[in-house]
């Protein structure tokens, strides 16, 4: 089968589209699936560079999330049958052989496309708003909106009821975020603190949801609301964020960090409410993963350089 690898850390010009052998099995508790669909990230671009967290051993598959459908299934399999839609942590190969409990059942009706773009993103949006204690009626703040895990906490922050003030860098970006619910957008291309302070009558912000860090991050803390909360997501800027503690304390404001590996770490309970509440969002249509961009396996590092662009909005799709 074909599979996209990464065999040396230089970045994604360096990944290799080449044959593999088929894997084995599935034994008895494992199904086969036939993977239709994946989905890139950002994560992927620093992985292949050794700039991630998590060093995953010389070769490794690119990618993460993957749906597919089933073509076999092991003896004492009970909870899937061949035919079904099934996402797996598969990355960019045309099949895998996992435990059929690894393995997460999808609705029939959701596309492929959908199935495989809302996972990460919706988890990260998920679980950094529940930290952020998000209320209905509260102002959110969402930098970096057009992004994948920026697009999706509009979305979410629309479901849990906020009033959304997304950011990004063109008018073509911010016509997508204001099509995916968001109440207001700002082109922060020339700062944002005076229009976020207008839009929410001199109050500021009540939770600033940033994926971007650096010059952003120093702008947010002058139009947060007092008890404000900042969500440290990321830093795709290149510069972490330094925060003066003299600024939150006089703010009255709280910085929260957190990671989704860190939530399956240590609350699994958790981390599978909120995965089985995204689930039920995206089969009955209450969240709407967006794709921009769509390659072929065999052009993968090229799905890779557009998101290094700032080219993508929301996701970019892998398909065979």
């Amino acid at each position: 089968m074909k599979a996209v690898l990464c065999e040396q850390l230089d970045g994604p010009e360096s990944l290799v589209y080449r044959d593999i052998p088929d894997p084995e099995g599935p034994n008895a508790d494992q199904i086969r699936v036939s993977v239709q669909a994946r989905s890139i990230s950002f994560t992927d671009i620093l992985m292949s560079k050794g700039e991630y967290q998590v060093k995953p051993p010389l070769p490794f598959v690119v990618g993460g999330e993957g749906v597919g459908e089933v073509i076999e299934v092991g003896a004492d399999v009970n909870s899937h049958k061949v035919g079904d839609k099934v996402m797996v942590g598969s990355g960019c190969v045309e099949q895998v052989v996992i435990d059929a409990v690894r393995a997460t059942p999808i609705p029939a009706h959701v596309d492929y496309a959908a199935a495989a773009s809302y996972r990460s993103n919706y988890s990260t949006a998920l679980y950094a708003l529940q930290r952020g204690r998000l209320q209905e009626g509260e102002n959110l703040l969402v930098h970096g909106a057009a992004g994948g895990v920026g697009l999706a906490a509009v979305d979410v922050g629309k479901l849990l009821g906020a009033r959304v003030i997304g950011t990004a860098s063109t008018d073509e970006k911010l016509k997508i975020v204001s099509e995916m619910g968001a109440d207001h957008v700002i082109n922060y291309t020339n700062g944002f603190r005076e229009r976020v302070k207008e839009l929410t009558e001199g109050k500021g912000a009540d939770v600033i949801y940033d994926p971007v860090g650096g010059d952003v991050f120093d702008e947010s803390m002058r139009c947060i609301a007092p008890f404000g909360r900042i969500l440290i997501v990321g830093f795709t800027s290149g510069r972490a964020a330094l925060a003066k503690t003299n600024h939150l304390l006089i703010k009255d404001a709280e910085l929260v960090g957190f990671t989704i590996g860190g939530l399956m770490r240590h609350a699994p309970e958790w981390s599978a409410r909120n995965q089985e509440q995204l689930l039920t969002w995206l089969g009955d249509g209450s969240i709407h993963p967006y794709v921009s961009h769509r390659f072929p396996m065999s052009q993968v590092s090229d799905g890779l350089r557009v998101i290094t662009e700032r080219k993508v909005i929301g996701k970019v799709l892998i398909e065979n």
